[in-house]
């Protein structure tokens, strides 16, 4: 998913649905959220008018080593951070911000202290912009290990474990990887010359960097920003960590279980469904998605999950194997058993919380269906003109007699100079590569017909144009939902075709995650072509530097994700415990794969009746939106795609209560002390962000080598005397 901020994609945010913004200086994205600022409205002109420097140093060379190196490392650090943020809550951030003042904050200083054979000599912001795309691009694609790969795995479609399978991970991530950059390119004339859509958080970026290098007071401010996201990555980072040691203390309290322990028998009921935690995070995140998220948790796990027991429709265990404390029970579970009669709560909650995901994205295209056509209708033009005067031509040589001069295409001026274009042939025949290598690799690696994997990647592409609009007009960017709707679209070309139910599974997962990778990328990549364009950067060196981060991404990603199965390797099985990582985008992901294989859905039939009226009402609250509600009171809807993460996510109210806490942090900082808020609200949240991911990722470590919180900690504050960490 990317944050809602869809996606949420959240703290800069790619949601499970869509795999979840903030604005301050611009709008910080997720994969889900929707946050714009007027100040960011304004037409192009505009911006260029206000970011580019008339008297700024020129940059005689904008792709260098260290710009590279710099934001590949500071992107393998988000795209550690994101495969554990998106296993634990369906949310992933992107790089740009954190790529942004980071980078600056390393490469200013070195570009004075070193001679330049080293590294040192004029960093300007179109190298800042290098810098960030290779971040952006080396913290890309852990959506892919926090989605379709687990969910591959708990059904048994691949190999044993993914360190035996790690060759073909790769490879098919290679492939996702750069197919989805080479997508990019030619829409950059289209969406970002022609439409000269917003990108909101692309254009925050540009804000950013040019805020670091232009002014009186460039270097004070830079220093200020550098400062607060240093301070709040380690203050994060030391926080996840020493609370693994105390979790019932520092990280999630269990306050039900406290007034039960004391002699409130019946308050073990809240304790059950919901718990409070103690620090928050969620700057990022506006407050329409905070509180939908809030609000979707509630309503499954407060509201409908207790009536669900209460009805004996579906049915928790025991926590205690022991008989102790026999009220106190344990419904985040996934039990398989009788799933139709006799299911857990968690499994029940995932058919309503997938058809509000799929319904609410439907619902946006539909709102925004003008523009999405005439985008198409655009991306397509020029290729119909020309195969009609081809004919024409043909035609009338037909005949013996000379074609006439045909008018010239409507030229779309590019104000980069050519040399620092994208040539045609550049990004076409990287395409043509990638989806050779693509249907090579799914062949014979994973045994998928050729003609189905082109056909996957053509729905790619379109799918790709739908997440571009999205991402360009309010900075939603709904991933998940797009690779869940591939995998509807190819789980019934399989079955009509007859196969057999786990090869449709890995079919149609596959299938579902080259369309998920590619929008990803693609929406990712034109944010980043937004701020090239901006700070009149050049379009080619993105793409260089984009290929350089992506390289990062390819194997980081994976290695991390290895990490986190061999540390918790129930992110792999469908097991009867409570996992760490309740991982929302897994359970939807692998719901589809087995609903649209199965002869017969294996669905109960109360989740399935309120699963069409939850997707029937977010369709309708969604249209309504945008048909009979003024732009700005569109924010008093429901963020249904933050509704539906609640449902999947289960009754851990940690990551809801936290996130609201953080917009509520963030709108109190931006209206009593707003000077303050622009200066450092971004710099605080993309250091809390990234400082956490880290955080789980030491923690993780210390667990394989037997000396994590669970080993050496105290369970102080957690039910029945054991460890909650």
């Amino acid at each position: 998913m990317i944050f809602p901020v869809d996606e949420m994609q959240i703290p800069e945010v790619n949601c499970v649905a869509c795999s979840m913004e903030l604005v301050t200086e611009g709008p910080i994205v997720g994969r889900q959220s929707s946050s714009t600022s007027n100040k960011y409205l304004a037409g192009d002109n505009e911006e260029k008018a206000s970011l580019q420097d008339p008297d700024a140093r020129q940059e005689t060379q904008q792709f260098t080593f260290r710009a590279v190196l710099v934001g590949c490392a500071l992107g393998a650090v988000i795209s550690a951070s994101n495969v554990y943020l998106g296993l634990k809550t369906g949310w992933t951030f992107g790089a740009s911000l954190f790529g942004s003042i980071f980078g600056f904050a390393i490469l200013k200083p070195l570009s004075r202290l070193l001679p330049e054979p080293l590294g040192g000599g004029y960093f300007g912001p179109k190298e800042n912009v290098c810098c960030q795309s290779a971040a952006t691009a080396a913290g890309s694609l852990g959506l892919l290990f926090t989605s379709g790969f687990p969910a591959a795995y708990q059904l048994g479609l691949l190999g044993e474990d993914p360190v035996s399978d790690f060759g073909r991970i790769v490879t098919f991530t290679l492939c996702c990887a750069y197919v989805g950059i080479f997508f990019t390119m030619p829409l950059r004339r289209l969406y970002i010359l022609k439409l000269k859509l917003t990108f909101p958080s692309a254009v925050a970026a540009a804000y950013t960097i040019r805020s670091l290098h232009v002014g009186r007071n460039a270097a004070a401010n830079a220093r200020k920003k550098t400062i607060a996201l240093i301070v709040s990555f380690f203050v994060a980072i030391a926080w996840r960590v020493t609370s693994e040691y105390a979790p019932g203390i520092m990280w999630d309290w269990h306050w039900g279980w406290w007034f039960y322990n004391a002699g409130w028998k019946w308050i073990i009921r809240a304790e059950n469904w919901v718990r409070i935690p103690f620090i928050g995070v969620g700057l990022l995140v506006p407050l329409n998605s905070s509180v939908s998220f809030v609000g979707g948790s509630a309503l499954a796990w407060a509201i409908i999950g207790p009536a669900l027991v209460a009805t004996n429709r579906a049915f928790g265990t025991p926590v205690s194997s022991t008989g102790a404390s026999p009220e106190y029970m344990n419904f985040a579970n996934m039990v398989l058993d009788d799933p139709v009669g006799a299911p857990s709560p968690k499994y029940w909650m995932i058919w309503p919380g997938c058809a509000v995901l799929l319904c609410a994205s439907l619902a946006e295209i539909i709102g925004n269906g003008g523009t999405v056509i005439t985008s198409m209708a655009m991306a397509l033009g020029p290729a119909v003109v020309k195969l009609k005067r081809l004919l024409c031509h043909v035609r009338r040589s037909d005949r013996g007699s000379l074609p006439s001069v045909a008018p010239k295409d409507d030229v779309i001026l590019d104000p980069i100079p050519f040399d620092q274009q994208t040539p045609w042939w550049m990004w076409a025949g990287g395409l043509t590569v990638g989806t050779v290598l693509t249907m090579l690799v799914m062949r014979y690696q994973f045994g998928q017909n050729a003609g189905v994997t082109l056909l996957a990647i053509l729905f790619s592409f379109f799918f790709s144009l739908v997440g571009a609009e999205c991402t360009g007009r309010v900075s939603v960017t709904p991933v998940t939902t797009l690779g869940n709707f591939a995998q509807l679209v190819f789980g019934d070309i399989s079955k009509g075709a007859g196969v057999a139910p786990m090869a449709n599974q890995l079919n149609n997962g596959l299938t579902g995650m080259i369309t998920l990778a590619a929008s990803e990328q693609v929406a990712d990549m034109l944010g980043d072509l937004k701020t090239t364009h901006l700070l009149g950067a050049s379009p080619r060196v993105q793409l260089y530097a984009q290929c350089c981060g992506a390289l990062v991404s390819i194997f980081l990603s994976a290695g991390m994700y290895i990490v986190f199965v061999k540390a918790y390797p129930c992110i792999n099985t469908l097991t009867n415990t409570t996992c760490a990582f309740p991982a929302p985008d897994v359970g939807a992901w692998r719901a589809v794969s087995v609903a649209v294989s199965s002869p017969s859905l294996p669905i109960p039939r109360s989740s399935g009746i309120t699963a069409l009226c939850l997707g029937a009402l977010a369709i309708l609250s969604t249209l309504v939106k945008y048909r009979f509600v003024r732009p700005e009171r569109q924010a008093w809807f429901p963020n249904w795609n933050a509704v539906g993460i609640a449902f999947i996510l289960g009754p851990l109210c940690t990551y809801p209560m936290a996130m609201l806490f953080g917009s509520l942090i963030a709108l109190g900082w931006r209206r009593y002390w707003p000077a303050s808020a622009v200066m450092y609200c971004y710099a605080v949240a993309a250091g809390m962000i990234a400082g956490e991911g880290l955080g789980g990722i030491a923690n993780a470590v210390l667990q394989i080598a037997g000396v994590s919180g669970s080993v050496k900690g105290t369970a102080i504050g957690c039910p029945l005397g054991v460890y909650c960490g």
